[in-house]
């Protein structure tokens, strides 16, 4: 099978097209093709009056030898790489009983990287416990629309906490710019695929799910883990690790249970804070790391539709349009689109009593009014409070958040509404007091403020002077009646739990395995999964070995 790349089609063309287009490539007669398949499709929309589809195209030919000989200078032209999975071991089973009748490896999380970790140990027979402070995801999303109706906060049960994860309600992105030799994330893909989701996220460039059918497939994937003789408990918050001789042997539930192990795979997620604590006093070595900061802005779907594919814009084989930006403010900070959500809604997703923060979310329709993104600015451990002593606290990021989501909570009016301003009224420097076109989705609702002081003055700065540049880019983008909300500070984890390239294991605790967000090594459903994958494989050589 040889891969074609770069394969551009027009917008709107038959399926018999691609066929034509690779016969024309390779100079060949029909006869000579038996076969191909699309293993990537993106959309070219940088000229909206010429919007080009672009393949990767899998092929299989009568004589592939001969055609590849013909193209051997052709960067475009090559072999195609094996993208399946191969598990690490392939341990009988009596064998694995035999080493789990001491400890079975233990799983705190149940987001994407937890998930996927727990699916690949149960898939090579090592029976996970997975440990999920949370509830499942049906029991959670009550509990999140509790707050949205509501706003009722339970702080063990919401948008971070609970199974799925974070990225349960979220536009359920399935792509990263990851670096991925071994096409593990084609592995995620094809699990997906299995509990549910569409065959196409095997090949769009930017798939997405979305929260109705992620709390779906999240159940299937339960139920095979379940099935492979793995356990998961749900509401089952881990408040301590215990730690001997540098070695993990164990886990303490709040409920006061001791659960032995000597492998433990901690997936617990950026805003599991009182974990981060609790291993910072354990001794488990963490550092503080950089994150961005920002507000929500809402424009209507149709704006950016237009000025992403001007004529096409509507089309539903297109969709809702997408973007992403970034500029360099003159005061040296970094602006840039995070999780941009198309025909979407603005989510609470704040996890803390008296604290507001914001997300972004999508269903599989994308066909909400409005579209929605984070605007924030990159922030680097310099920038978090100073503390007392010489040394900054490698949690100091943690306080950072916990201020500026403070600071929202009482902007807002301390009732979990959002603070919010029109774009206009926030260039300008004056308080918004009635919205105009845009209407913001964020419930339990937003209340019109000044945003100057919801973020550090540098942050303000920035994202003023990035608004108006961005609008060069997208017309329409400064409207001075879009929504800002805030606040934006889960972009991801404020510390890394520092790990082995090696063995993955934690570089002072021997059998603890950080993974995914809330370690500082993904960011994303995508990534995380992968990076729970790799985690899995380290434990599972771990406990062939010792």
């Amino acid at each position: 099978m040889l891969r074609l790349t770069e394969i551009k089609l027009p917008f709107g063309h038959a399926e018999d097209e691609i066929k034509a287009a690779i016969l024309k490539r390779l100079g060949l007669a029909a006869d000579e093709l038996t076969g191909y398949v699309i293993f990537k499709r993106g959309v070219d929309a940088r000229k909206s009056h010429a919007i080009l589809y672009n393949y990767t195209l899998d092929v299989t030919l009568r004589d592939e030898a001969a055609i590849l000989a013909r193209f051997s200078n052709d960067p475009h032209i090559k072999l195609a790489p094996d993208t399946s999975y191969h598990f690490v071991t392939h341990a009988s089973s009596d064998f694995i009983s035999m080493k789990l009748n001491s400890k079975r490896p233990v799983v705190i999380g149940m987001g994407p990287a937890g998930l996927f970790a727990g699916l690949l140990l149960a898939q090579m027979g090592f029976r996970p416990l997975i440990l999920e402070r949370g509830k499942a995801v049906r029991e959670r999303t009550k509990d999140t629309f509790g707050l949205w109706r509501h706003g009722v906060l339970n702080p063990e049960s919401n948008v971070q906490f609970g199974e799925g994860g974070a990225g349960t309600f979220s536009d359920g992105k399935l792509y990263s710019q990851i670096k991925d030799p071994r096409y593990l994330s084609r592995k995620v893909l094809e699990e997906f695929v299995n509990a549910g989701a569409p065959e196409e996220i095997l090949y769009e460039s930017h798939p997405h799910i979305g929260t109705f059918r992620l709390v779906g497939m999240v159940e299937k994937m339960r139920e095979t883990i379940l099935a492979l003789g793995g356990e998961i408990r749900f509401e089952s918050r881990v408040d301590d690790i215990v730690i001997t001789d540098g070695q993990v042997t164990g886990v303490k539930l709040a409920s006061g249970e001791h659960i032995a192990t000597h492998h433990l795979v901690l997936a617990v997620g950026h805003s599991a804070r009182d974990t981060f604590e609790m291993i910072h006093k354990r001794g488990i070595y963490i550092e503080a790391k950089p994150f961005s900061i920002g507000l929500r802005i809402e424009h209507p779907q149709s704006l950016i539709d237009s000025a992403r594919f001007g004529k096409n814009a509507g089309n539903p084989q297109l969709g809702a349009a997408d973007y992403k930006l970034v500029h360099h403010a003159s005061n040296g900070r970094s602006v840039y689109s995070f999780c941009m959500c198309p025909g979407g809604t603005v989510v609470a997703a704040a996890s803390e009593p008296g604290r507001v923060v914001t997300n972004g979310m999508s269903q599989y329709s994308r066909n909400e009014r409005n579209a929605n993104a984070g605007i924030v600015v990159g922030i680097t451990p310099e920038d978090y409070p100073a503390n007392d002593t010489d040394t900054q606290s490698p949690l100091a990021g943690v306080e950072f958040q916990r201020r500026w989501e403070s600071r929202a909570y009482e902007l807002g009016g301390s009732n979990y509404q959002a603070p919010g301003q029109l774009v206009g009224d926030f260039l300008a420097g004056r308080p918004s007091t009635t919205f105009g076109e845009v209407q913001p989705s964020y419930t339990p609702g937003v209340h019109l403020t000044d945003l100057s002081t919801a973020l550090p003055e540098f942050a303000i700065a920035a994202i003023r002077e990035a608004l108006p540049a961005f609008a060069k880019q997208i017309k329409g983008f400064d409207l001075a009646d879009a929504v800002l909300t805030g606040v934006e500070t889960r972009t991801s984890s404020p510390i890394r739990i520092k790990r082995n390239d090696n063995d993955l294991q934690s570089i002072n605790t021997r059998g603890l395995y950080p993974t995914g967000e809330g370690a500082g090594y993904a960011g994303g459903i995508l990534s995380a999964a992968v990076d729970g994958i790799r985690v899995a494989e380290a434990v599972a050589l771990s406990m062939i070995a010792s």
